[in-house]
């Protein structure tokens, strides 16, 4: 059984005991979280897909860590104008395990 969820923006693919990080969600390590926005259920035999989101559809997971993503560099520059910026940004992210996803 696998499942899409849309968090952060972002969407994922996912099924359960996996770990995947995702836009930073507020929590404490251990701490067991619910994500409502099931897009889609599907397993062997049948699937299910939400007008946008799934009704009743729960992906529950445990956030394992937060962490920080790789540093991103940002350069501008117009040549022979003297004009030269540079500013780093690292994303917060949350790594976190999907324990169980519960269909309507």
């Amino acid at each position: 059984m696998f499942a899409v969820i849309k968090t952060g923006g972002k969407q994922y693919k996912v099924q359960k005991n996996d770990k995947i990080f995702v836009e930073k969600i507020e929590g404490e390590d251990g701490a067991v979280i619910k994500l409502d926005q099931v897009l889609m259920i599907a397993d062997e035999k049948k699937s299910a897909v939400g007008a946008p989101m799934l009704e009743g559809a729960i992906v529950e997971a445990t956030i394992i860590r937060q962490d920080r993503g790789p540093k991103i560099t940002i350069f501008k520059k117009k040549r022979r104008q003297n004009y030269r910026r540079k500013k780093g940004h690292r994303q917060d992210l949350t790594y976190i395990q999907i324990t169980d996803i519960k269909a309507a």
